[in-house]
């Protein structure tokens, strides 16, 4: 199998072979150096301050989004949600669930943020912004420097779910002002799902421990009291974290962060300039590195999808709901190579040749 989804992605030989060892028991020091060490590397990767925590919940990245939404934000707060696709959709259904009261910039499929769109919304009482920084159901990556601006001159609390763009493109936690940022194992970490990774600033911190929080499992104080001695308070995905650990200390053994986020955008590249020629049309007017989403002018794009798995053995990532049978996406996130590229694009132009695309 030759994946190109975005989650979850290739994941390379080490990260695999820890993977497949018995998971230890893990109220132990050994355990405990290595959740010290996961929370030292992602405030170094994420650019956070010094008196930055790290928190990693056993869940997907959903679940981060949903603890990160109650431990911040109350009934108190007015908050801002981008909305251009299914994953800002999800912090709206997370802020009707909580009672927070919000609203909402709707923006159409494929388009980006414009900053006379948040401009509207500048000195009317905003006291937080969130926002999935990569809109991965459809490729859209937002302004990130625009929003940061607009948050900062109207002193808003601002939350990034950056599940999809971690790693793949530029994040400077501090100089952005983000008090939140959100990823997962399966994206550009290359590890496998149930592990999702919320990185609070100093001022993160002092909101989750002034607020009350009716749950068990995600309430962050917890969590936080516990990371300080590099535990948690429940069981967590152990071989998850012990793959995480790995996959970090090779990414600063490689160069850090900017060499990591460096190759990705030379695979996004690569990939962009050998489907020129081919029937496809990208869809998004802003993207990521870690994507690139693809509407085929003459098939179904779900077909295209079916017949890659089916046939070539290539797993590209589908869409459901109304963009199914139009958009499909292909990542760059992941042990993937130039010459995965190749193949890919030489499977495209098969089918090409076959009179199915």
């Amino acid at each position: 199998m030759l994946n190109f989804t975005v989650g979850p992605v290739m994941s390379d030989e080490n990260v695999r072979a820890i993977g497949a060892e018995q998971v230890p028991y893990f109220r132990t020091p050994e355990f405990s150096e290595i959740m010290i060490e996961n929370e030292a590397l992602m405030k170094k990767f994420a650019k956070a301050g010094d008196d930055a925590r790290v928190v990693f919940i056993t869940g997907s990245g959903t679940a981060s989004m949903e603890a990160t939404v109650m431990n911040v934000f109350d009934q108190n707060d007015k908050v801002l949600v981008v909305n251009g696709g299914s994953f800002g959709h999800r912090f709206v259904e997370l802020c009707e669930i909580h009672d927070i009261p919000y609203e909402e910039i709707k923006l159409n499929v494929g388009k980006a943020l414009k900053k006379e769109q948040l401009d509207v919304y500048s000195g009317k009482g905003f006291t937080g912004f969130l926002v999935n920084v990569h809109e991965t159901s459809t490729g859209v990556y937002y302004n990130i420097d625009m929003i940061s601006e607009f948050c900062k001159k109207n002193g808003i609390f601002l939350v990034v779910d950056a599940i999809s763009s971690f790693l793949a493109d530029d994040f400077n936690m501090k100089e952005l002002g983000a008090q939140v940022m959100i990823t997962g194992a399966q994206k550009a970490l290359a590890c496998p799902p149930g592990i999702s990774v919320i990185v609070l600033s100093h001022e993160a911190v002092e909101r989750i421990e002034g607020h009350s929080v009716k749950c068990m499992y995600f309430d962050l104080k917890s969590a936080l009291k516990n990371g300080e001695r590099g535990q948690t308070p429940f069981t967590p995905a152990v071989g998850i974290l012990r793959q995480i650990n790995a996959r970090l200390k090779a990414i600063d053994t490689a160069g850090g962060v900017e060499t990591e986020t460096r190759k990705i955008a030379e695979l996004a590249q690569d990939f962009r300039e050998k489907i020129k020629g081919l029937p496809f049309e990208i869809v998004s007017e802003s993207m990521s590195n870690a994507v690139t989403p693809l509407h085929p002018l003459n098939v179904s794009a779900y077909d295209v999808f079916m017949k890659l798995k089916e046939e070539y053995g290539i797993w590209v990532c589908p869409n459901g709901g109304e963009l199914k049978d139009s958009v499909f996406r292909v990542g760059h996130i992941g042990a993937l190579t130039k010459d995965d590229n190749t193949t890919l694009v030489n499977a495209f132009k098969d089918l090409q040749i076959r009179g199915l695309l």
